[in-house]
């Protein structure tokens, strides 16, 4: 039998630890109705492949990883939107395993044609980032072209929230994005993706808010909500909306008096709970591969790493665990 090689996890170990990520020949997947075999190129590395491996797998290997770009392998027998030798990227599903192996199997209603002007390692940073982004934009906010206001990005230099910023200045020309930063770099680098103003989240956010938006924010997005929603009270306006995609608050009672709306965004809910609108994560990464192609979007990846081995994975790892991170850190091509 053909035999696949994985990288995974057993245990809960720190990344530095050489036994926290291992590798594994595995067999090869077999394509469901509408799945794809797609020969991984390159993948990303998000905060959620460490939030998975901080916690053991419930019984043996366990593989990591969503973003991957590659080609297409070969395909299911109701598969209609590729055919073998496509390039394609997206992020995969939380319930099925990862894209940290040589040959992977994904549903074509959650893949999107690879951006023809970006190299694979360049495509694999923008799939999770870039549906998570999307959907909070234009499913939990529901904004359009005609939407006026003004956008809070907390957390802007993460990968989601790079995404945020750059989605809202190429298709939201009416929407004022004002962005988290925590140093002069960040700031550089969150106002070149296309944010009018920028704050550090370091020190007194609601003042630094309420000096550029003295009606509050309109929107907020946020990737670290535990222990905010006081303050988001304070600088959303009656009637606002916050999305959040961390695990956040128990408690957002503070936010009723202004009948402020809390959305949960989380990108696997379609393709794990098997949606009817499934088919829109693959729509919406098409149109981010448009955008990318007519240079409306570009690649957040800041940190490359080569060949995807256990080794480079834990250092990508390591560098998230840090909680430093600029943009996306990607891994690519196989050690032969």
């Amino acid at each position: 039998m053909d035999t696949n090689i994985a990288l995974g996890y057993e245990q809960n170990l720190p990344a530095s630890d050489p036994a926290s990520i291992l590798s594994r020949h595995v067999d090869m997947p077999d394509p469901a109705p509408h799945d794809l075999i797609v020969e991984v190129r390159a993948v990303s590395v998000n905060p959620v492949d460490v939030k998975l491996r901080a916690s053991a797998p419930s019984e043996g290997f366990r593989v990591l990883g969503f973003d991957a770009a590659g080609v297409v392998l070969r395909v299911g027998s109701e598969v209609t939107l590729f055919s073998p030798g496509d390039e394609v990227f997206y992020a995969g599903s939380i319930d099925r395993p990862g894209t940290n192996q040589r040959f992977h199997a994904v549903d074509e209603r959650i893949v999107g044609r690879k951006p023809a002007s970006l190299s694979f390692a360049e495509a694999a940073a923008l799939p999770l980032t870039s549906i998570t982004a999307w959907e909070t934009l234009f499913d939990r906010f529901r904004l359009t072209q005609e939407s006026n206001g003004t956008l809070l990005v907390v957390g802007a230099t993460g990968g989601v929230g790079s995404a945020v910023v750059q989605l809202a200045e190429a298709l939201l020309p009416g929407v004022s994005v004002i962005a988290s930063a925590s140093d002069a770099e960040r700031a550089a680098w969150v106002t070149e993706l296309g944010a009018e103003h920028t704050i550090d989240h370091r020190l007194d956010l609601a003042s630094q808010v309420q000096e550029i938006a003295p009606q509050g924010v309109d929107w907020l997005f946020t990737a670290h909500s535990d222990e905010q929603i006081p303050t988001y009270a304070d600088i959303v306006r009656p009637f606002g909306q916050i999305t959040a995609i961390d695990d956040g608050p128990r408690d957002v009672s503070p936010l009723k008096a202004k009948s402020i709306t809390w959305h949960w965004e989380l990108m696997f809910t379609r393709p794990v709970q098997r949606t009817a609108d499934m088919i829109e994560q693959h729509r919406l990464l098409n149109a981010i591969a448009d955008l990318v192609d007519t240079g409306r979007l570009r690649s957040t990846v800041t940190r490359s790493l080569s060949p995807i081995t256990p080794e480079t994975l834990r250092e990508a790892h390591a560098l998230i665990e840090g909680g430093r991170t600029l943009g996306k850190i990607v891994l690519h091509d196989w050690a032969s």
